[in-house]
Parts: structure tokens; sequence; C-alpha cells
């Protein structure tokens, strides 16, 4: 793992109304991270990532490197929150990325369109770049909303259940893809399919409102307990990525 931190998460929680999704996150994120986060529902991992992106007011502190900071950070959200009947197209969606680096007002240059362009090719979609969002599958869905999050070439990648609405072609697709852009930034992944992400990712990170980084993506039974996240698991010992449950649940006292 590199030793090159990018983002530092101290003292950190979150709450909505007098709900705390998150109390007293102590974490580093890496410059060659590639982390899944899991958790039970409700137990506050969108909570961590939008706190990371500056979508939910918190206390405590996250600092971010500078290089992470002036390119800006790669978000995709859940896709039930995109508004799929706002009339745009797809290469219009993918443009959007680039606001950061351009500001609201300013004109996309040439350079800004054939970066369109590249992505959507790296993705495998450039035949829909003048379709209409709201004529797209989920996963063609999918493949725009991530090219939007990529096409500013961040340092860092956050993905909020980039699987969900997806068909199972699609999504072994979409975690090569994954792997691929891991080579030139880090990422950090929300997911609820323990089973499947485990076997992609470097390491996980257990949200259950408090945090726990576990160095590499092999979990057992016991180390999930004492994360507060146990897992159902098919056999005993250290466990192949396999046979993990697809789900996570809380203690019960």
């Amino acid at each position: 793992m590199s030793t090159k931190e990018i983002v530092k998460i101290s003292d950190l929680s979150v709450w909505y109304g007098e709900k705390e999704a998150l109390a007293d996150v102590n974490i580093s994120f890496y410059a060659d991270d590639f982390v899944g986060i899991i958790g039970p529902n409700g137990g506050g991992k969108s909570s961590l990532v939008k706190a990371i992106v500056g979508l939910v007011p918190h206390s405590g502190s996250i600092e971010i490197a500078k290089e992470v900071a002036d390119g800006g950070i790669g978000y995709m959200p859940q896709q039930n929150l995109f508004d799929k009947e706002f009339p745009i197209s797809v290469e219009d969606l993918v443009l959007s990325g680039l606001q950061h680096s351009r500001g609201l007002f300013s004109r996309y240059t040439r350079t800004d369109k054939e970066k369109v362009k590249a992505t959507l090719e790296e993705l495998g979609i450039a035949e829909l770049a003048k379709r209409c969002v709201g004529e797209l599958s989920g996963g063609q869905l999918q493949r725009a909303l991530l090219g939007r999050a990529i096409i500013s070439e961040p340092k860092l990648l956050i993905l909020d259940e980039p699987a969900n609405f997806v068909d199972n072609r699609f999504e072994n697709e979409l975690y090569t893809l994954l792997g691929e852009l891991n080579k030139r930034m880090a990422i950090i992944m929300v997911s609820h399919d323990v089973g499947t992400i485990a076997t992609v990712v470097k390491n996980v990170v257990c949200v259950n409102r408090t945090v726990h980084r576990h160095p590499t993506a092999e979990l057992t039974p016991e180390l999930l307990a004492g994360y507060h996240c146990p897992i159902q698991i098919l056999s005993h010992g250290p466990v192949p990525h396999t046979v993990l449950a697809h789900h996570c649940e809380k203690i019960e006292n």
C-alpha cells in the first residue's frame, strides 16, 4: 500500500437531526487505494463518502491532499438519485464533469469535447453520445455517470453502490474497468454486495456508525464481529472471497 496519504479524517461525526450516523471516525485513505466500504443498511456508508465530497454537514476534520482537491474528486452517486427525466444527452452529461475545473459559466473547448469522446470510447458507449439519458438502460446510464466522474482525471474516485440496477454481465465489466482505473486513481467504493467486491478491492472498511479499516479483503467471522459488522459465512476459518454472504447485519446486544 502506498504511504502517500490523500484523505485524512479525524474525529468525524455526522448527524441527521437527533440521529448520529457516524461517531468519532478516524481513518486515512492513500494514493493507490481500492477500498470497499461495507456495512449494514443505515450504518453510515453513504454518509462517510458524502462527508468526504462535502455533501453533508459534519463535525471533526477532513483533510484532502492538494493534488486531489485541485483536480476535484470524481463522485458517482447512487443511480436512484439521478433524475432520468432531465433533458440532457450522454455527451453533455459527461461534459458536465468538467465544471469543477471550468467554472459554472465557462464555455467548453474543443479539447474538452475531445476528452468526452475519448471517455465514451473507453467506457464502450461512444455510439450513445447524442442519446438522451432517459432512453438509456441501467447499465448504459451507469457508464455515462461513471464517465462524468472520471473525465477530469481525478486522483480520487468515489462510487456509491455502482452495481445497483445493472445486470451481471455489466457488473463484471464494471469491476474490470475499475481495476484499470485504479492504476491511475484511488478508488473508494460503497457496496452491499460483500461477496463480489471482496474479489476486486484491495481492502475493506467496515462502517456501522464507527469505522474499522481492514488491511486486506480477506475476512473472518471473528474479525467482522470485532468490527461490529458480522457477515454470514458458509465455511470456517479464513474465508475465500466467493463464499462471503451478500449482506451485513448489526450485532445484537
